[in-house]
């Protein structure tokens, strides 16, 4: 079973079943991505000592990552907790009247926004929570809200400190900073095809409404009272404040050292002075200091988060195993190795844009590390015997990659938005996985068109 052949057919086996179970949502994604990675190379003629070494590998490669999670999800869930971004976000509830189109337009916005930290989670947890009540009283389907706030946050993947410019600059030796300099026109262009296709969902979700209003399967006024749902989000806050049983120090000083530790903690993270995880550790240390009298009141909000931040954390972990056996068994690169043999010597000087094109499905088979450590080696040694550059290589995968990042059930974030919007998987890659590829397939020509793929 460890002949190329045997190990690809093995890799592509422990994908697919994976992926089957995860779409099935029958279990929590702990159990596949660590069961089936671990039968899958025990029949390969892996031993468990190997295995564990591969878990290692797998480790070294996330623990930053898992780091950066918890305290992130801490930091950004403090702020919510003090209601920082309550007054934002009901402006922006409000600046919507109610109207469908510009509910959707405005999403895109939030989450363009919201993204700016290069933190699915925290976008997430900012943006569903807070839409979600409007979207429900509007009757617009809160799948299209979750695939409004992922394609968002796809698009603002590109930045520098996001994941797949990371990957990418590690592969091809170039600084993220560089790569997104390249990348900034497309990323523009991202950012209108992005505030269009919301406009399009919204016109679709308004005929879907006016339909079931006239075939009557609608209940009350077509008008909906936004400064009430806007007064209302702010009410349920003030209330999940009091349940909660916390106090937590209020006053416009309090406000203004808040908003100076996230600008602090992006300066850190745009300059690269610190690293994500020490950053936002950093941040919700602060946090708790600024927001919180006592020990007590500071150890109940981490309490407070420590369930979803040690739920993404988990995932990662589990990941850590899946991507460790692939990786280390050498299962990816037997599949990079056989996609790339079956294509025609014809195509060798655009390798990498069909690649590029096929971004989203690879990632959804191969996870994003899989997809930028396996693939994107092999396809940028191939491409430069016929003279593209290695940022052209890593800017076609990037384009025709990132789009796909909030679609592919091995994003622990996305887990977490469909918890939040209390929706299903299988339910979401119907409406988000055929526009995502559209999408990324449009700015992969795009970009070739305009020379950035070179």
């Amino acid at each position: 079973m460890q002949t190329p052949l045997g190990l690809t057919l093995m890799g592509l086996a422990i994908i697919i079943i994976t992926v089957t179970i995860l779409i099935q949502g029958r279990t929590t994604p702990l159990v596949p991505m660590t069961i089936v990675p671990v039968v899958g190379a025990l029949i390969a003629g892996f031993g468990f000592g190997e295995i564990g070494d591969f878990f290692e590998e797998g480790l070294g490669s996330v623990m930053n990552v898992v780091a950066m999670f918890i305290f992130a999800i801490i930091f950004f869930g403090i702020l919510q907790d003090v209601g920082l971004f309550n007054p934002v976000i009901r402006a922006l509830i409000t600046a919507t009247r109610g109207n469908v189109v510009a509910v959707t337009v405005g999403t895109a916005a939030i989450g363009i926004v919201a993204h700016l930290d290069g933190s699915g989670s925290t976008t997430f947890l900012l943006t569903i929570p807070a839409l979600l009540p409007l979207y429900t009283a509007l009757h617009i389907s809160r799948y299209v809200l979750v695939t409004i706030v992922a394609l968002a946050a796809s698009v603002m993947n590109m930045v520098p400190w996001g994941g797949p410019l990371g990957r990418a600059g590690s592969v091809v030796n170039q600084e993220t900073h560089q790569i997104w300099m390249h990348l900034l026109p497309i990323q523009g262009v991202c950012v209108v095809m992005v505030l269009a296709i919301a406009a399009a969902l919204g016109v679709w979700q308004k005929r879907r409404i006016a339909k079931l209003r006239a075939a009557g399967q609608l209940e009350g006024e077509e008008a909906v009272d936004v400064n009430a749902i806007a007064n209302d989000f702010i009410r349920k806050q003030k209330q999940e404040q009091e349940d909660k049983g916390f106090r937590n120090r209020t006053g416009r000083v309090v406000t203004i050292l808040n908003v100076a530790v996230i600008l602090l903690v992006l300066v850190a993270l745009l300059s690269g002075l610190l690293p994500p995880a020490p950053a936002f550790l950093l941040a919700a240390t602060v946090a708790l200091l600024i927001n919180f009298d006592s020990q007590s009141e500071q150890t109940d909000a981490l309490r407070r988060h420590a369930p979803n931040a040690l739920s993404m954390a988990g995932i990662i972990l589990a990941a850590a195993m899946f991507l460790g056996v692939l990786n280390g068994a050498g299962m990816l690169e037997a599949i990079a190795q056989q996609l790339i043999a079956i294509l025609p010597a014809s195509v060798g000087p655009y390798l990498h844009v069909i690649i590029g094109l096929l971004g989203v499905p690879l990632d959804l088979m191969t996870s994003t590390d899989a997809y930028y450590f396996s693939i994107l080696p092999i396809v940028q040694e191939t491409v430069a015997n016929f003279g593209v550059s290695g940022m052209g290589a890593a800017s076609a995968l990037i384009i025709g990659n990132v789009i796909g990042t909030f679609v592919s059930p091995f994003s622990p974030a996305l887990w977490l938005a469909l918890g939040l919007a209390r929706a299903d998987m299988g339910k979401y890659l119907k409406i988000a996985f055929p526009l995502a590829w559209a999408f990324s397939l449009a700015i992969v020509l795009v970009a070739f068109a305009f020379g950035m793929l070179a």
